[in-house]
């Protein structure tokens, strides 16, 4: 019997719809790991909608939630995996949570994707408060095994502005020395040579060998733009990077080809649906772009791999 891998994801929760640890936990639970979630906001829909309520959890509710697995002696974890977070007491208490269970477990895992902002038509954004910033840079990344920005985010974090691939696999670099061994930045503006419909993403893995000697694999993908604003796919993508990556430890081409080719068929089913939902040619509605993730099971499951890495 294959021995129970537990996560804590640390996210935002929505009722309807698939973002934050709606997201992350039915991919994570069908791929074989124990999740449990602990919610940083609690909305009734993902903001791309035009309404939304709910409330935001603060630093107390955190400790408070955390305190009660303590007591109850179940606060034991291989992976955390944290996302959006609006707070940045809150964040701060996430890193202390990690820090303490990375002291009773010193092989534990933490997976944080870095949400902060992102580019629309080349500007880019921060869509949480700024005060955030810091605290990824100077406590959270510090703490992190693998880090999932965008290419905002990662110029963000690292100070630097991307304008070729030289130039983010540098960036990369400069992630690393904060602290993460494996950075994949999951999407940027870089050119590809495919023409404008394709979209690149970038992946660098620092290998320690047992005689102590480190070697550094880099990575680049190419995946076919969809014409569509989706929400939650870096949730997504975040769970399922860290499902492959405990599946394929060393080997990050591997698991980032079966993540993105996960993705993309996800996101090809969504759109299908969400077109044929909105008919006759019709722009779908947030709620009809919700992730179709149970329709997708199999493609979590068992990805049929359509989105090939090339080793740099």
């Amino acid at each position: 019997m294959e021995e129970e891998c537990r996560v804590l994801s640390i996210q935002s929760h929505v009722v309807r719809g698939y973002v934050g640890n709606r997201a992350a936990t039915f991919p994570l639970q069908v791929l074989g790991f124990e999740i449990d979630a602990l919610n940083s906001v609690q909305f009734s829909n993902h903001t791309g909608y035009p309404h939304w309520k709910g409330q935001v959890l603060n630093s107390n509710e955190l400790q408070e939630l955390y305190e009660g697995l303590k007591l109850n002696n179940v606060n034991k974890y291989d992976y955390v995996l944290t996302g959006y977070t609006r707070d940045k007491s809150f964040l701060a208490s996430v890193v202390d949570i990690v820090r303490e269970l990375k002291r009773q477990n010193s092989g534990l895992v933490y997976v944080c994707d870095p949400v902060m902002g992102d580019k629309w038509n080349g500007e880019g954004s921060m869509y949480v408060p700024e005060d955030l910033l810091p605290v990824y840079k100077e406590k959270v990344v510090p703490v992190a095994d693998i880090i999932t920005p965008n290419q905002f985010e990662a110029e963000l974090l690292s100070g630097r502005k991307i304008h070729s691939q030289e130039e983010a696999l540098a960036v990369m670099d400069v992630l690393h020395a904060m602290g993460p061994d494996t950075v994949v930045i999951t999407s940027s503006d870089l050119p590809s040579p495919r023409g404008s419909d394709y979209l690149i993403a970038l992946g660098s893995q620092r290998i320690r060998n047992p005689d102590g000697s480190v070697v550094t694999e880099r990575i680049r993908m190419e995946m076919h733009k969809v014409d569509a604003v989706f929400v939650g796919t870096g949730d997504l993508f975040a769970a399922m990077l860290l499902a492959w990556t405990h599946k394929h430890p060393n080997n990050l081409k591997v698991a980032c080809e079966k993540t993105l080719s996960a993705m993309h068929h996800v996101l090809q089913r969504t759109i299908a649906c969400a077109k044929a939902q909105a008919g006759g040619g019709l722009k779908p509605s947030p709620a009809q772009l919700e992730l179709r993730m149970v329709q997708s099971k199999k493609d979590i499951e068992n990805p049929e791999i359509v989105v090939q890495a090339a080793v740099l």
